[in-house]
């Protein structure tokens, strides 16, 4: 037991605290730690209050388009750990991984530093001039926000270690890795697939161009030149971002009957277990993706990219298929070869459960960082 010490957590958003770090913070505080969050509230911070977490609303920007809101979210942040006063700060995903690394040098009192690199975005893959010089500002960044004697960074796959250990020069001891931020065996549970007519395709993403969008879209046309009896679904709603795809756009393709939208959706497992393959072609920056590694548990096959984080979502050729990236014609020909082949597609599903009850399970995964925390503060 962890008596009386503060744990913060540095998240973009409260929703996304919600979907991937939730189980850690309510064991943390089972542990008797007095846990706090410090993000944008959304409005959903009230049910998180209500589990005994202390909330404190900071203003991150998703784009980081706009200096002085960017100043303003530092200032904040800085005011908040001085206040709180804690004894590790644990941050998620890329700004909040920066500015809190960036924010701890300008506190006296320096907490243990918990930096949780669920994907490199687009920066460290993009080839165009602007991504290049904006690679060049975020390694920067990244070593100054490193530069700490007390800290443990968390990967989600071997690329993105390599990657930033080349940037940043941290050591061997200094990194774990830890496949996802797992999956929920009993909700995302194993279920047979539907004996229907209607073969299922399903993706669920945050709606960028990046997530592979758009070859979903031209995958869906060239399968159903040749099958009547498909339906693709996507789940995702538009957001701010400059990069993610527009209602206008969904709305035309379900106009179409190309795809089938259902905007923003709370019902995911059962989707997935009324469906039949699931794909997320991805050429962004990714952990391993939550969505996969959920679909993985509820039995499903899985097509997806051979990009990091989304190929450490599935044993290739066993449990799912890997395409190339920014190709909708390799996609649609793994798509029909698991609609003419229903042993495989089956198969797939078993092994990518059983897979997932070897990497993935969110109780294994809270209790590795329950073991990182305590071994930090030894």
């Amino acid at each position: 037991m962890d008596i009386n010490k503060k744990l913060v957590f540095v998240v973009n958003v409260d929703w996304f605290f919600i979907s991937h770090r939730l189980p850690i913070a309510v064991k943390a505080i089972s542990n008797g730690y007095e846990v706090h969050l410090i993000c944008k509230d959304t409005g959903k911070c009230k049910e998180l209050v209500e589990l005994g977490i202390n909330v404190h609303d900071c203003p991150f920007t998703r784009n980081g388009s706009k200096l002085f809101s960017e100043i303003n979210s530092l200032l904040k942040l800085k005011r908040l750990i001085k206040k709180i006063n804690p004894d590790i700060v644990h941050a998620v995903t890329i700004k909040p991984v920066l500015y809190t690394g960036l924010v701890l040098h300008l506190v006296k009192k320096k907490p243990k530093f918990v930096a949780a690199i669920s994907g490199l975005g687009y920066v460290f893959t993009a080839e165009n001039f602007k991504a290049k010089l904006t690679k060049s500002l975020v390694s920067i960044l990244y070593r100054v926000a490193f530069h700490h004697k007390d800290k443990l960074v968390i990967f989600q796959n071997m690329t993105d270690q390599s990657i930033l250990k080349s940037v940043t020069n941290f050591s061997e001891s200094e990194s774990v890795l830890i496949k996802g931020s797992g999956a929920d065996l009993q909700t995302y549970n194993y279920t047979k697939e539907p004996d229907v007519d209607v073969i299922k395709i399903v993706m669920a993403c945050r709606l960028l161009k990046e997530k592979g969008v758009y070859e979903y879209v031209e995958a869906a046309k060239i399968v159903r030149e040749k099958y009547k009896n498909v339906d693709f679904l996507l789940a995702g709603s538009p957001d701010d971002n400059p990069n993610s795809i527009s209602q206008i756009e969904l709305d035309a393709w379900n106009r179409d009957g190309i795809i089938t939208t259902l905007g923003h959706c709370n019902n995911i497992p059962k989707i997935f277990s009324e469906s039949h393959i699931i794909t997320m072609p991805s050429y962004y920056g990714e952990g391993v993706p939550k969505v996969l590694i959920e679909a993985a548990a509820c039995g499903r096959p899985i097509i997806t990219t051979d990009n990091p984080g989304c190929r450490d979502s599935i044993i290739p050729d066993v449990s799912g298929i890997l395409v190339p990236i920014k190709d909708a014609i390799s996609l649609a020909k793994a798509i029909i070869l698991l609609i003419e082949n229903n042993d495989l597609r089956v198969s797939m599903g078993e092994q990518g459960r059983q897979y997932a009850e070897q990497e993935f399970d969110v109780k294994a995964v809270v209790q590795k960082h329950m073991m990182i925390y305590s071994q930090l503060l030894l």
